[in-house]
């Protein structure tokens, strides 16, 4: 057990230092926005999350390279102690890059001490907690994507993370896919890795629905801009209503016209907006105001965990180099009866938004110590989204997995997918 979990840490890491390699020392310091974080405190921050709740309780003897980074590095956890403010984690210009690597290069000496060296005998005690750090990274490996996406949009010489051709494609129609109502059970089952937030598994009542088969589009919602749907108050939530006239959004972020033409920022730099891929960098607000817009409405987690709870995780996730939503393609899976297309890109491409509250689960107990804080405190004002997008990674994502953003968030890969009453 302790060699895959070995091989596992490694590969994670590895992993996180490589989606840093395309950057210049100077994008490694930008914090471009309160909610952000740089690149070199997502490096850190990981590193903090093992030494705080791995090495530190179960390796003898354990030293921490610099005591003070457990007050510079540590996120939100009350229980370890106090914190810089988040939006000044961007102030920190000591310690310098070099440093903040070496700390990973000592973090991870002591760790292959703790997992296979002379402390493997403790390190059976401490295997959940590095399984939860690298889920952790995983996060932060997304989390550094967008965070930098975000950093180089707002420069306007608009330079590119990584310079590559993206493929274009062309979506299939809009279908619908009925799924029967009934008792079913939602929820993590406790078989394997999941968040606390993922149980206890539990039963829900649903009506009988229908899921669109795929996202919608870039040319979809373009649809919606043109109708004049930013200036409409009839089909924005009164928050949302206030915060699109207070922000002036008239587009999903990272549009902009040039010369009558839309264009979209990518990790690849600027490109002409792609008709057919998914529609993404929209805030809980636009998702529902496009799908009242349609007639639609946007589906519960419960009614997307339950459709979507046979299906193989697939798709267009961090591992394909991309970091871009891609058109859906026919060929995809078909239901159990034949009857026609079946749901595309359920995985992968970009998180959903559901019209569900983060609360927590009938049972839900956070557990015990600092890591309770993990998810259990932001159960509050924010949104569940499904299905992970092409910044994630594959070995991530489960159908129970319930990522949250507060409703007004756009720079995260989030997206659209339709519902309706059967």
């Amino acid at each position: 057990m302790l060699e895959g979990l070995w091989q596992d840490y490694r590969a994670v890491r590895r992993t996180t230092e490589a989606l840093c390699a395309p950057l210049a020392i100077e994008d490694y310091v930008v914090q471009a926005m309160p909610e952000a974080s740089p690149a070199k405190w997502h490096l850190a921050h990981v590193s903090w999350f093992f030494e705080t709740f791995a090495l530190v309780p179960h390796l003898p003897g354990y030293q921490p390279l610099d005591p003070r980074y457990r007050v510079l590095f540590n996120s939100y956890y009350q229980a370890v102690g106090p914190q810089p403010a988040r939006p000044e984690r961007g102030h920190l210009s000591r310690p310098t890059v070099a440093e903040v690597y070496e700390y990973r290069r000592c973090v991870d000496e002591a760790m292959a001490d703790l997992l296979m060296g002379r402390a493997s005998d403790r390190a059976r005690a401490a295997a959940s907690i590095v399984e939860l750090g690298l889920h952790h990274e995983q996060q932060h490996q997304e989390l550094l994507l967008t965070d930098i996406k975000y950093a180089l949009w707002i420069n306007p010489l608009r330079p590119a993370y990584r310079a590559r051709p993206l493929p274009r494609g062309q979506a299939p129609a809009l279908r619908w896919v009925p799924v029967d109502g009934g008792l079913f059970v939602v929820g993590h089952d406790g078989k394997g890795f999941a968040f606390d937030n993922e149980g206890p598994a539990h039963q829900v009542h649903l009506r009988p629905y229908r899921l669109a088969s795929r996202p919608v589009t870039n040319g979809e919602y373009r649809a919606f801009i043109e109708a004049g749907g930013y200036g409409d108050w009839r089909w924005w939530l009164s928050e949302g209503w206030t915060t699109v006239r207070a922000r002036g959004w008239g587009a999903p972020l990272y549009w902009e016209q040039v010369d009558g033409q839309w264009w979209t920022h990518t990790l690849a730099g600027p490109h002409p907006l792609d008709e057919h891929a998914p529609v993404c960098h929209v805030s809980y607000y636009e998702a529902d105001a496009y799908a009242r817009w349609r007639g639609h409405r946007l589906p519960t987690e419960q009614e997307w965990e339950h459709a979507v709870e046979a299906e193989e995780v697939r798709g267009n996730f961090l591992e394909t180099g991309l970091y871009h939503p891609m058109p859906a393609h026919d060929g995809e899976p078909t239901p159990p009866d034949g009857a026609g297309p079946g749901l595309q890109q359920v995985f992968g491409d970009t998180w959903e938004w559901t019209q569900s509250a983060y609360s927590p689960y009938p049972g839900f107990q956070p557990v015990e110590g600092a890591l309770g804080e993990y998810n259990g405190k932001f159960m509050v004002n924010q949104l569940v989204l499904r299905g992970g997008s092409c910044a994630t990674p594959t070995s991530h994502m489960r159908p129970t997995y319930r990522n949250f953003f507060p409703p007004d968030a756009r720079w995260q890969f989030s997206g659209i997918r339709l519902a309706g009453d059967a």
